[in-house]
């Protein structure tokens, strides 16, 4: 009934995060929007502290009693931020566990940042030469955009990726440090030379997700787009068969 419009691309001026295709990153939403819940209380309550000191000083018997020499307030204001800490705490590091879980995942994909480009290897998938999927990703110049492309972040090949499937993210470098990071899939996690790391993701609807690398990696850092198409699990095959 309703056409619904994702963002899942960089908007100019935007305050906020692009719409979540993983439970990773729905989960990262939801623990912002808490933790800003309890950063809008504590705001209130000390901005309206302040004002009320600063406005009633001389009629204030809070100013005389409590705050100079009170130990009833030192106890209060010294409890009720460690309670504060501590409920943030716990949601932050619970999701951050389960962010690094990588438990039984489907499939592999290899990315390997280069100075400035990425490639990226399919291992589990192997051709009738016995080769392995390889190809180079590069960031399209501008004067070669087409009309919907979008500037620095549209890449001559993508990585296609099937929906509702558990999927590995193995990622290194080759040079120096590099960062594979999709906003939309609440992936961020760096590259190492000589490093491997991993993370998971498990796209649930259709669609095109981009990313950048997020660490300064020389005068070519802003060329290195991530592009990444989400398509059904027999879309995936069949592009598969036409590698």
């Amino acid at each position: 009934m309703f056409n619904i419009i994702l963002n899942d691309v960089p908007t100019p001026w935007a305050c906020y995060f692009q719409d979540p295709a993983t439970p990773n990153q729905e989960g990262i939403i939801e623990l912002h929007d808490n933790i800003c819940f309890y950063l809008v209380l504590i705001l209130c309550l000390v901005s309206w502290m302040l004002f009320t000191i600063v406005k009633t000083y001389s009629k204030n018997p809070i100013a005389y009693k409590y705050v100079k020499h009170g130990q009833t307030i030192e106890i209060i204001w010294t409890i009720l931020p460690a309670v504060v800490l501590l409920v943030i705490a716990f949601p932050s590091f619970i999701l951050l566990y389960l962010c690094d879980e990588v438990i039984s995942p489907a499939m592999t994909i290899k990315a390997i940042g280069l100075q400035w480009y990425w490639r990226y290897e399919y291992s589990d998938f192997i051709n009738d030469s016995g080769e392995t999927i390889e190809f180079e990703s590069y960031v399209i110049p501008e004067e070669l955009l087409e009309d919907g492309q979008l500037r620095l972040l549209d890449t001559d090949a993508s990585v296609v990726c099937p929906i509702d499937t558990h999927i590995r993210f193995v990622v290194t470098s080759a040079d120096v440090i590099h960062s594979f990071a999709i906003p939309s899939l609440g992936i961020k996690i760096d590259c190492n030379p000589g490093r491997l790391n991993q993370v998971s993701a498990l796209i649930q609807r259709t669609g095109v997700f981009y990313g950048m690398c997020s660490e300064l990696c020389g005068v070519a850092h802003s060329a290195m787009p991530i592009k990444i198409e989400a398509v059904t699990l027999p879309e995936f095959l069949q592009w598969l068969n036409e590698q």
